[in-house]
């Protein structure tokens, strides 16, 4: 997938923002930066600060949790346009929860947390937009994780369910 280099034009081309206009767009652009991720490279790691929304542009990133006798599993392959880091907008988590790095060399669009969620509280309307998208995102893990969850107890051996620890 390709992505121009200049920002606003990136941004535009996210359907999450399709219902921004102009200034809005371009409050989100100031706040907002791109980064590219080598294949192997974490993004972050598990137990961090929580400092940063991300967009995935480009490549493929795997979302991982340390789950204690079997390792780091992989619970989520974020690709082009899914969100990751969506816990740095809610008010009570304060470290990631996961894990991500790069499956392929990746770039994201970086929006900083504390000033989304400054401006999602003084722009009351830019902040239904991303909290209504947010929360749509947060519903769909949480039955993925679910579901997961429920084949790793119906099948015990890591071997015969869909999540593998992932290691390199």
């Amino acid at each position: 997938m390709y992505y121009p280099a200049d920002l606003t034009t990136t941004l535009q081309s996210i359907p999450w923002f399709l219902e921004l206009n102009h200034e809005r767009l371009e409050r989100l652009v100031k706040i907002t930066t791109l980064r590219e991720i080598k294949a192997s490279e974490d993004l972050f790691a598990e137990g961090e600060k929580d400092d940063f929304l991300y967009i995935v542009l480009e490549g493929k990133i795997a979302i991982e949790i340390f789950v204690p006798s079997h390792g780091k599993i992989r619970i989520f392959t974020a690709e082009p346009l899914d969100i990751i880091g969506w816990s740095s907008m809610t008010p009570v988590v304060r470290q990631r929860t996961a894990t991500a790095r790069a499956i392929l060399c990746s770039r994201v669009a970086a929006i900083d947390a504390k000033q989304l969620h400054q401006l999602c509280e003084e722009d009351h309307d830019i902040g239904y937009i991303i909290m209504r998208r947010l929360s749509n995102v947060v519903a769909s893990r949480l039955l993925t994780t679910r579901l997961q969850l429920l084949d790793m107890l119906a099948h015990p051996s890591l071997e015969n369910h869909p999540i593998k620890s992932y290691s390199e």
